[in-house]
């Protein structure tokens, strides 16, 4: 068995143009019936605003499958300590056995979640789309910019953060990456000519209503993923002409489609890997309207996870 510290695995995976194809594949296997998914295991801790996840999947004839932990303590930062944590446990699929333990401290998290924010707007957005809107002006804010520019030629963003001072310190981060950065003290501010919004806050409550969506835009949703949390007022969602998710039982329990109560939601629910692997075209016209809502699943971290150990062998 094989343990793996952050820096190593830091070192071995970046957001580039194979780790986005791993990640394509996974939500392709996940589309074609080829993955084994249990429903996520979560338990909240109340008393110190912290959650823990834990995601598994293993994809039929793949050598390996990952068991993923995933600490959220919320009020780490006023203790000087990060939000997120966790740890990938990767046994071999034809013994049982433990293969490798990457102590990653949740940046696998971060990586596989910016890359399927990114595969969403590959295959939901404008191709032409350069501008961006950022709600949240946290670490995946930064990681979510870093993969979107894997597809689209991303040169403008437009950033809302419930805290000024973090938004103006997300925009000189981004404005050393080459990037024209807006602050703006609205939603409706910040969305206004927006090709691709991202929300990536744990808000509880919604932030993006319909009135906020300008023509022919694509929402990326990757903040709620859990019951209590939502971003997206059921508007927005019966706005758009396309309606997406990783998966529609994760995104009624976790995501975005709770706002419908467990009651007939109005439109129809495509699923992002069935998009992939069956190479639906949503996207009729530049005016189209898409909405892709990302809980996070267990392929993502066993396709992550898989990639990982290749990078690092």
């Amino acid at each position: 068995m094989q343990l793996y510290h952050r820096d190593a695995i830091e070192r071995a995976v970046t957001i580039d143009h194979d780790a986005l194809a791993a990640m394509e594949a996974g939500f392709a296997a996940l589309g074609r019936g080829e993955v084994v998914q249990p429903p996520i295991l979560s338990m909240v801790i109340e008393e110190a605003n912290g959650e823990v996840d834990v995601k598994t999947a293993h994809i039929r004839g793949a050598a390996r499958f990952a068991i993923k932990v995933s600490p959220g303590f919320f009020d780490n930062p006023k203790l000087g300590l990060p939000s997120l944590n966790g740890l990938m446990m990767v046994f071999s699929a034809q013994t049982g056995l433990v293969d490798a333990v990457l102590f990653d401290e949740g940046y696998l998290t971060l990586v596989r979640t910016a890359l399927a924010g990114a595969i969403a707007a590959k295959h939901l957005s404008r191709e032409n789309s350069r501008r961006v809107a950022v709600l949240g002006a946290g670490e995946q804010a930064e990681r979510q910019i870093e993969a979107l520019r894997l597809v689209r030629d991303i040169d403008s963003i437009d950033v809302w953060s419930r805290r000024r001072q973090g938004a103006e310190a997300y925009a000189e981060r981004m404005r050393g990456r080459g990037l024209a950065v807006t602050v703006h003290d609205s939603v409706h501010a910040a969305c206004a000519m927006a090709d691709i919004i991202v929300t990536t806050t744990p808000s509880r409550e919604p932030l993006l209503h319909a009135r906020d969506l300008p023509e022919g835009v694509h929402v990326t949703a990757m903040g709620a993923d859990s019951p209590a949390k939502c971003e997206l007022d059921a508007s927005v969602m019966t706005r758009a002409d396309a309606f997406v998710c990783d998966t529609r039982t994760q995104s009624e329990a976790n995501g975005e489609l709770k706002a419908f109560g467990g009651k007939e939601v109005p439109f129809k629910v495509h699923e992002l890997g069935r998009v992939i692997a069956e190479r639906q075209r949503l996207r009729l016209t530049d005016a189209t309207i898409t909405v892709c809502d990302l809980t996070g699943t267990g392929v993502q971290d066993t396709a992550i996870a898989d990639f990982a150990l290749d990078r690092l062998a």
